[in-house]
């Protein structure tokens, strides 16, 4: 095949620039990112050898749009692999994430690119520049200088090689983590065994048993939908043991063991963050993020962790006393999901399976759309006339109120083998000039919900519910970004920012208004009575102090992982005990491990930023007090939100958005109030 004709590399014949899925093969990825990477240095080439003096158009401008097809490359490859991959696939990793690093590399560590941005930078005021061109030639001149432009050629070739081999383990660790978590499943014949186990999540292991033929019985895996329920709601405590115990196993030891790999990447992150002249990962990471040092980020952990941890403990002495009704002496690990719910279902006659009849998921969708609606204007429509990954997959048309159309949006729910973990949104194109015009973005969120049984459609909890409100949050801050350049469009922003349109959107589920649009019951169609309504609201706040805590230990075992040097970490588990021990409520269970399946900070972006989830719920909860105090569904204040940060992706700093929106800087005790425990 001739490379004009390469599906990734020939424009798309499909409408919007939709992602050809129906002709790409694997095949086609190497050849076709080997031809876009030519291409772009070509530019580059051109950009170098110019001997007029440097400008906006003819350096910062061929810099910012030579990468347009190499990076629609790789987020094809890499959405796909997230997604929808095998292993053969997956192995393509280790060939792609070298050629793009090299291709970065290449691009920060020339010294005449370099001299042109850094001309650029310094003269940024005598250019007759708009504010979003001053900001991409700031942006520029940061990037540069964070990877290695002022370094000596022999520091720049230690750091070309740390980034390659650290851009084929975070990949591989993702593949194992996926491996690991298929690997395992749970098979019983005996009935008893499922006691209080909800007859959905029973229905749902009886297909997964049928599927790996098995003539009858009942198969339980890893996978959240099957996972949770088994944890929150089974009588047999011996099940919910041996299921915790395989969940912590997770990528420790065995054939998909994680462990060498973190120890690798966590000494590489230092090794490269102390060549560039910074004291850690940490320090380096936090260049650019709105918190700015380590320092104000312990600070603001430390603070949560005061109040935090004292409402966890009284949580969970509530927990204790329910469990010694049942004969546990001492609560383990694999209690807590189970008594929290008895507890919740004391204190508020309130279990989260009465809601799953109330959000079918297409009813859920339907909800995301219409709270869109109110806020936004926007339209969505469901088309079938475009290639999807999966059949599974959706794809609906986004307009504006106008009419004019804003973005193609890919809804993929449900877990497959195929499938990564969790849930997450991004873009198969992110909106921004591309061929010479500003294009509208392709959007897409992808998670792993309950699916439907032979008997049942996808009945979701709460907190799967709440999942899809987050990711369709991500989603709004993709769709609605309306910036010229795409590497300063939402929702590539600070990344302690970037969970502040996702997490605000959670709000809205909480409240009677956005309820009574969409939950109705799925055999009967009645709209959610009022009484269940205050049950969801008079709980929202129920084990906030354990749930916080959680959080904290999360990001307090970042944080340890990536301040000072780590490079002489021999045991994984050893380290991490010591991070969180001061979180730990509950006896530690041997053989089992956070770090070696937390794909956040070694699988994805969030190294020394997982604290970015605590940080951006307290912004959330000042900005829902703004709509709250107003209407959550004002138009005025809902145009701000859109206008002041949706839309203006990386264009300003982070807090200067925010204060044009709110009017004034979040109050960081937002968050403890809204959680009643201030």
């Amino acid at each position: 095949m001739s490379i004009e004709n390469n599906p990734l590399v020939k424009p798309s014949p499909h409408k919007y620039g939709a992602v050809p899925f129906n002709e790409i093969k694997q095949e086609h990825f190497i050849p076709a990112l080997e031809y876009a990477i030519k291409k772009a240095e070509k530019t580059l080439d051109e950009v170098k050898t110019n001997t007029d003096t440097a400008t906006f158009e003819n350096t910062a401008l061929p810099m910012e749009t030579c990468s347009e097809l190499m990076e629609t490359i790789s987020l094809t490859y890499f959405n796909l692999m997230g997604a929808e991959s095998d292993n053969d696939f997956k192995e393509l990793a280790q060939q792609i994430s070298p050629k793009l690093s090299a291709f970065s590399n290449n691009v920060h560590l020339d010294s005449q690119l370099f001299a042109k941005v850094k001309y650029l930078y310094e003269n940024i005021e005598n250019d007759n520049l708009n504010a979003e061109q001053k900001r991409l030639v700031s942006e520029s001149y940061k990037g540069f200088t964070l990877n290695g432009a002022l370094l000596n050629d022999t520091d720049k070739e230690k750091v070309r090689k740390i980034d390659e081999e650290l851009s084929k383990l975070s990949p591989k660790f993702s593949q194992n983590t996926l491996n690991a978590t298929n690997e395992y499943t749970y098979f019983t014949e005996d009935k008893s065994e499922l006691s209080g186990i909800p007859e959905m999540v029973v229905s749902q292991a009886a297909e997964t048993a049928q599927k790996k033929d098995k003539k009858s019985g009942w198969m339980f895996t890893l996978q959240m939908p099957s996972y949770i329920p088994v944890m929150q709601y089974a009588d047999n405590r011996k099940l919910r043991e041996t299921l915790s115990r395989e969940f912590g196993k997770i990528s420790f030891g065995g054939k998909f063991d994680n462990q060498d790999i973190i120890k690798k990447m966590v000494a590489l992150r230092y090794e490269k963050a102390q060549i560039l002249g910074f004291e850690d990962h940490a320090d380096y990471t936090l260049q650019k993020r709105m918190a700015k040092t380590t320092e104000t980020v312990m600070n603001f952990l430390s603070r949560l962790y005061d109040v935090y941890y004292p409402s966890a403990q009284k949580e969970l002495d509530e927990m204790r006393e329910l469990a010694r009704k049942d004969g546990v002496e001492e609560m383990q690990a694999w209690d807590s999901a189970y008594y929290s719910q008895k507890l919740k279902k004391q204190k508020y006659d309130f279990d989260q399976e009465e809601l799953r009849p109330y959000f079918k998921s297409e009813n859920v969708i339907d909800g995301i759309f219409q709270v869109a609606g109110l806020m936004y204007g926007l339209k969505f429509k469901e088309i079938n006339d475009v290639p999807v990954y999966h059949e599974e997959v959706q794809v609906f048309e986004v307009h504006e109120d106008n009419g004019d159309f804003l973005a193609l949006f890919y809804i993929d729910l449900h877990p497959r083998e195929t499938k990564n973990g969790g849930a997450w949104m991004t873009c198969w194109r992110p909106q921004g000039l591309y061929k010479g015009k500003v294009d509208r973005p392709l959007v897409s969120i992808v998670g792993n919900l309950t699916p439907s049984t032979e008997d049942k459609p996808s009945l979701l909890t709460f907190m799967e519910v709440n999942t899809i409100f987050h990711e369709f949050g991500h989603a709004l801050h993709g769709m609605l970004s309306k910036v010229t350049y795409r590497s300063l469009a939402s929702p590539d922003v600070y990344w302690d920012f970037v969970e502040l349109p996702s997490q605000i959107m959670e709000n809205w589920l909480g409240e009677k208004e956005t309820l009574s649009l969409f939950a109705k019951h799925y055999e009967t169609g009645e709209i959610i009575p009022d009484e269940l309504i205050e049950k969801i609201k008079k709980s929202q706040s129920f084990n906030a102090g354990t749930m916080g805590l959680r959080q904290l230990s999360l990001g307090m075992l970042d944080m340890a992982w990536h301040t000072g040097d780590p490079s002489n970490v021999e045991d994984v588990v050893k380290f991490e005990d010591e991070a969180i021990e001061k979180t730990r409520l509950l006896p530690k269970v041997e053989g089992s491990t956070i770090s070696c399946q937390l794909g956040h900070i070694f699988g994805g972006g969030y190294s020394a930023g997982y604290y970015s989830y605590k940080w951006a719920e307290s912004l959330d909860a000042d900005a829902f007090e703004y709509f709250k105090e107003n209407g959550i569904f004002n138009k005025k204040i809902a145009d701000s939100f859109r206008k002041n940060i949706l839309e203006k992706g990386n264009t300003e700093p982070p807090m200067d958005m925010y204060v044009k929106f709110r009017g004034k800087e979040p109050d960081p005790d937002a968050l403890l109030r809204r959680d009643k425990l201030i």
